[in-house]
């Protein structure tokens, strides 16, 4: 069941944003520990009910600016219980852009990594909403996305 809103603009763990695209879709994230935003495998020319965006796969998760909510840029739709998966935290890979070693960041921690532990991971950033709502219409569109092209692990 969604909790009422408190005070508008605040970034609450559990909210579900919808998330315009343009063109008349839009897509839905729900709102992580540790600034992170999980997008749901759910674009649409209708608004959706929460109960059908929530039992969506997830597409992908990553830290998103915080101002994509408190700008009012992503509507806040309610405020839902975060299933156990989605509660835990996340693993990302930093790479050292001057000697190239590799290191997994998790719940504030960071420790060294090989490249292999690395493989498959979202790279630790925070992404600006527009970026997101980039990498979100390349996907539907059937397109590398630049940004995430641009974060991949060298060599």
């Amino acid at each position: 069941m969604a909790t009422p809103r408190k005070k508008r603009g605040r970034w609450r763990t559990g909210d579900l944003v919808r998330i315009d695209l343009g063109q008349g879709y839009c897509s839905y994230g729900r709102v992580l520990d540790d600034a992170c935003v999980a997008f749901y495998d759910s674009r649409s020319k209708v608004e959706l009910k929460p109960e059908i965006i929530l039992a969506r796969p997830i597409l992908f998760q990553t830290g998103v600016m915080k101002y994509a909510l408190t700008s009012g840029r992503w509507q806040v739709l309610g405020n839902f219980h975060l299933d156990p998966s989605l509660a835990k935290p996340r693993k990302f890979f930093i790479q050292d852009p001057l000697n190239g070693s590799f290191s997994i960041y998790r719940g504030g921690r960071i420790k060294p990594a090989t490249r292999s532990e690395c493989r498959g991971l979202e790279c630790c950033a925070v992404w600006e909403p527009e970026h997101a709502e980039d990498r979100l219409r390349d996907h539907y569109a059937g397109r590398k996305n630049k940004w995430v092209e641009s974060m991949l692990p060298r060599h």
